[in-house]
């Protein structure tokens, strides 16, 4: 059975910028099918690109060129789960277009979406059994903007 559900994103008119620049930056990603409108509607005419179907590392998402009637709001945002201080750093420098609005590993980009950039390591470490150490890392993430692996560490370690 294939995946059934995919996660479609609104954009004004520029989902299929978007979505070349996703899949440029993850690893088994792929525009899948570009979907042209049949007729005139009401953000577009007959002939403009519509839809994007686009896999992310074998996720499937839509970008849909809507309009600007909805944007894009911190609600809602796409998590990455990292290896290590360079993958965060790498996806960091891509997706941070918005530096005021970052906070505890989440940015957003130029299209407007929020992503959360996570080092495996820091989940962990905010479940860890021991609690004093649990509040250490979170009260050292709370001081970030990109997570600093090492510093998430240091704090883990009192």
């Amino acid at each position: 059975m294939t995946d059934r559900i995919a996660t479609c994103l609104w954009f004004d008119t520029n989902g299929e910028e978007a979505a070349r620049f996703y899949v440029d930056l993850f690893p088994a990603s792929a525009i899948d099918r570009i979907m042209h409108a049949p007729a005139d509607y009401p953000s577009g005419s007959a002939g403009n690109v519509l839809m994007i179907d686009f896999t992310l590392s074998g996720r499937r998402f839509q970008a849909l060129n809507g309009g600007p009637n909805f944007t894009f709001t911190e609600a809602i945002s796409l998590s990455i789960d990292c290896d290590g201080q360079d993958e965060v750093d790498r996806y960091h420098a891509a997706l941070s277009a918005h530096p005021e609005n970052e906070a505890c590993g989440w940015v957003k980009d130029r299209f407007g979406l929020s992503w959360q950039i996570v080092p495996r390591i820091l989940p962990a470490l905010l479940c860890d059994p021991d609690r004093a150490k649990a509040k250490r890392v979170m009260e050292a993430m709370m001081a970030m903007k990109k997570i600093d692996v090492a510093a998430i560490e240091r704090a883990a370690r009192g």
